[in-house]
């Protein structure tokens, strides 16, 4: 279990975690509606060609408001104001350094 903050997660982001079977992100947002996404690192041309697939399997937010987005390469979800949360279970192991997590907003996230 680790906990990022929107400082952490602004900009380029924050290096993610090795994901096995499952990782649950659980925000909590004390400000208005923000946007939490997990991107694939692409190569230094902005390309995903021969990259991971660091999103493909199922993306499940704990609401549909929370309007999910997803490609092989990158997932969205808003975070609205207070508790909600989104889990990843990846279609193979997904190793942390091919991806990076990235937000907008004061919320912080806790994985688990």
């Amino acid at each position: 279990m680790a906990t990022y903050t929107a400082d952490q997660l602004y900009g380029n982001g924050v290096q993610g975690e090795n994901i096995t079977t499952s990782l649950t992100f659980t925000f909590s947002n004390p400000s208005g509606s923000s946007y939490f996404t997990i991107e694939t690192v692409q190569d230094a041309t902005g390309s995903f060609v021969g990259k991971q697939a660091t999103t493909s399997g199922t993306w499940v937010p704990s609401s549909a408001t929370m309007g999910p987005i997803q490609s092989l390469y990158f997932a969205s979800v808003v975070v609205p104001p207070g508790a909600s949360s989104v889990v990843l279970t990846p279609a193979t192991t997904i190793t942390g350094t091919n991806y990076r997590m990235k937000g907008t907003g004061a919320f912080s996230v806790v994985t688990s």
